[in-house]
């Protein structure tokens, strides 16, 4: 029960599009993540999925239509619902996402950027 300082933990790691654990809360995860370019269309079939932006802007792009999340933005990406986060102009975006722990980091797509654990930092 001590105050997590987000900031610092996103000093922790450099890596994108591999989030990392900052908390649990019942049966959901807290988890940190940079993004940069392109991801993956994916879908996750039976979880929603919250994108929280603490920094730059995270384009969230659905079949018929992209999403602008800001700074202190959020938006929930609904079960089953195909989306593809990205960002522009090689902007690294910091993002906080709250999620089932069940939920894969992919969906229902499995590619070489699949990350199966997240590091708690």
């Amino acid at each position: 029960m001590n105050a997590i300082d987000v900031a610092a933990k996103f000093e922790n790691f450099t890596d994108t599009w591999h989030p990392h654990k900052i908390a649990a809360v019942d049966d959901s995860v807290v988890l940190l993540a940079k993004l940069q370019g392109d991801f993956l269309w994916h879908a996750h079939p039976d979880e929603d999925e919250l994108f929280f932006v603490v920094r730059g802007t995270l384009h969230m792009q659905f079949r018929d239509r992209t999403e602008v999340v800001r700074p202190g933005e959020l938006i929930v990406v609904p079960r089953g619902v195909e989306h593809c986060p990205k960002t522009v102009d090689d902007e690294v975006v910091h993002v906080l996402l709250f999620e089932k722990s069940t939920t894969d980091h992919t969906g229902d797509t499995v590619h070489e950027r699949t990350v199966t654990e997240y590091p708690e930092i």
